[in-house]
């Protein structure tokens, strides 16, 4: 069974970065898909002009690992800048998570003001489909960011939107990303700044 899931992840039928690989002028990595890259550290080295040049006008944003790591101990660096100067610019922002702790999710959903599905059940396109409805937009007008190949990505793709893979955010290991972590996450670069976060601060459990 595990060898089937390795190959058929190896397989999935979207672009992925070439080592080294830049995209001309903004230092990201990754190859060019419509134009932006499919394979970035952080979420904040997304240029959005670039984005908004290539005719993006929405962006589904995952939560775990790719804003706040799912154990809460760390933030992605300049996040929320990004998130609040993509909506300066006038782009649409809807958060999907696979979170169980609803909570968690909410609390994001407030503090960023953006809508959220949970358990949105990725990779899944109901939900996908249910937040271009909500955004009104097209799915060639619509960009999924996330860390996860085998939810966030292969779910752009089930959906029609182009995808945006980050690095995971560092987290303790589930079993299965123990064996199969490598084919479906980037490993955060370990010479990239962290962000500590405090969730005492912040969350109220209901």
């Amino acid at each position: 069974m595990l060898n089937f899931l390795t190959i058929l992840l190896k397989r999935l039928p979207f672009p992925t970065a070439q080592p080294g690989s830049k995209l001309p002028g903004n230092g990201l990595k990754g190859r060019e898909a419509i134009g932006c890259p499919t394979q970035v550290d952080t979420l904040a080295a997304i240029a959005i002009p670039q984005l908004i040049a290539v005719g993006i006008r929405g962006v589904i944003l995952d939560l775990d690992n790719t804003i706040i790591s799912e154990d809460d101990r760390y933030l992605s660096p300049y996040a929320e800048t990004w998130i609040q100067q993509a909506k300066d610019a006038g782009i649409k922002l809807f958060l999907l998570s696979n979170g169980k702790r609803r909570y968690r999710v909410e609390y994001w959903s407030s503090h960023l003001g953006i809508p959220a599905i949970s358990p949105a059940r990725k990779p899944f396109p109901a939900a996908f489909h249910k937040a271009m409805k909500v955004m009104q937009l097209k799915p060639k007008q619509v960009v999924v960011i996330g860390d996860s190949r085998h939810t966030d990505i292969l779910g752009a793709w089930l959906a029609g939107c182009p995808g945006i893979q980050v690095a995971s955010l560092p987290h303790p290991p589930r079993w299965w990303e123990k064996i199969l972590g490598r084919y479906v996450q980037m490993p955060y670069p370990e010479a990239l700044h962290l962000w500590e976060f405090q969730p005492s601060a912040y969350y109220q459990k209901s």
